[in-house]
């Protein structure tokens, strides 16, 4: 089979202070990074921070990379990281996907005046219309659907504690994760057609990989669709397991995750372990992850 190569690009939760150092190293990578105002480290699970900040690291991460791996087949990002792998198709120019992530971020933060004190949290050990069900009853909703018996959810923060006590009581696991709003559920609902103007605002090129849109787990074509997509994704759930199977379905072989963090080859690895995964975070320095690339691709 010849080899096909995924990029991963991730959202929120595995940020952290010295997630740039490793772009750092390429001197295309540190020039973009160098006109990007500085993040606060004390701030980089704060959303109007972490977005941009995720966003930056993975288009810093890519033009550190892109001399040194094959053209991706396909590429797929997991909430904010939709906007990162728009640049990495090359359907988006990096200034244009970094002020869409600061974009993005305030108008989801907007959304607090109308219900304040949202969380999300990771859940599991439980099939997932079961989780579905507890979480109804507290005005929480699945976000993320990342397996046959976890998720991500999202709703009230003064909820939540009903609602863990509720899983553990059925068996289950709940853990809150440091996101401050309820992304991907109804509480983001009065971002969606604001943000989808700001990406009509935009220029949008012929990509050179298809993406993956990750609130239907189908590769997009066209603006208007990617539109659509980008925007409704802020208020809908993510079908990340869907978009898992419909990366291997597209002979996927190899996949790289562009950090921060490593959670999304982690998942792609225990569900389909045929495909080679690793996160650049696995790794010391840019060469070592060239060496890896030319084992799976010379």
């Amino acid at each position: 089979m010849r080899p096909r190569l995924l990029i991963l690009c991730p959202g929120q939760g595995g940020q952290h202070a010295g997630m740039f150092e490793l772009a750092r190293q390429h001197p295309g990578a540190r020039a973009l990074l160098d006109s990007v105002a500085a993040s606060d480290p004390a701030l980089l699970f704060a959303n109007r921070v972490a977005q941009p900040a995720i966003v930056a690291a993975g288009l810093a991460m890519w033009e550190a990379l892109r001399g040194l791996a094959p053209a991706p087949a396909l590429v797929a990002g997991y909430s904010v990281g939709e906007l990162t792998a728009h640049f990495v198709a090359g359907a988006l120019a990096a200034p244009d996907a970094l002020t869409l992530a600061h974009t993005r971020a305030r108008l989801m933060d907007d959304c607090l005046g109308a219900h304040p004190g949202q969380a999300l949290a990771a859940i599991s050990g439980l099939p997932l219309a079961r989780i579905a069900g507890l979480l109804a009853e507290d005005l929480f909703y699945v976000a993320i659907d990342t397996g046959a018996d976890s998720c991500v959810a999202g709703g009230p923060a003064a909820a939540l504690a009903t609602v863990a006590e509720k899983i553990a009581g059925a068996g289950g696991r709940c853990n809150r994760l440091p996101v401050d709003i309820a992304a991907h559920t109804p509480f983001m609902a009065a971002a969606v057609a604001p943000f989808a103007a700001a990406l009509r605002a935009c220029d949008f090129h012929a990509p050179t990989a298809p993406v993956l849109a990750g609130i239907a787990a189908v590769q997009v074509e066209g603006k208007a669709a990617t539109i659509e997509y980008l925007s409704r994704q802020l208020a809908e759930k993510i079908l990340w397991r869907d978009c898992m199977d419909a990366i291997a379905e597209a002979g996927v072989t190899v996949a790289l995750e562009l950090g921060p963090g490593a959670a999304l080859s982690r998942m792609l690895r225990a569900r389909h372990p045929g495909i080679a995964c690793r996160s650049v975070t696995d790794f010391r320095g840019l060469a070592g992850i060239e060496q890896w690339l030319g084992r799976h691709f010379d």
